[in-house]
């Protein structure tokens, strides 16, 4: 009745930002732009001047983990560049690396491929 699904391996995989969300350099600082884009948003947007976006301004190691969610690069691949850039500051670096991608999985704004699915 059910399919029993495998286990993944999150190092494995490839992390891709998501359609509605992007990143944008503002006052020299990386920020995560999100469209606000549901009927009830655009209301807001048209009738209380609201802002068409959400902005979320990124750390250095945020802003250095997000520009290589493109679908291209494994989880493991990121930690190794993250590790080579940054060094001890970085550190503990997979662990770091682990709880911000599932918190952004969480949240919609990146999702996960398996490597073998292109």
């Amino acid at each position: 009745m059910f399919k029993k699904r495998k286990p993944e391996n999150l190092l494995t995989m490839k992390p891709y930002l998501n359609e509605h969300f992007y990143l944008k350099k503002v006052d020299d600082a990386d920020h995560l732009i999100i469209k606000r884009t549901s009927w009830i948003e655009k209301i807001g947007i048209k009738w209380f001047h609201q802002s068409p976006e959400h902005r979320y301004r990124l750390d250095d190691l945020g802003s250095f983990v997000l520009q290589r969610c493109n679908g291209q690069l494994s989880v493991l691949d990121i930690e190794a560049d993250l590790r080579r850039h940054f060094g001890e500051k970085a550190e503990p670096a997979l662990n770091r690396l682990v709880k911000f991608l599932q918190i952004l999985d969480n949240n919609y704004v990146i999702s996960l491929k398996q490597t073998g699915a292109d």
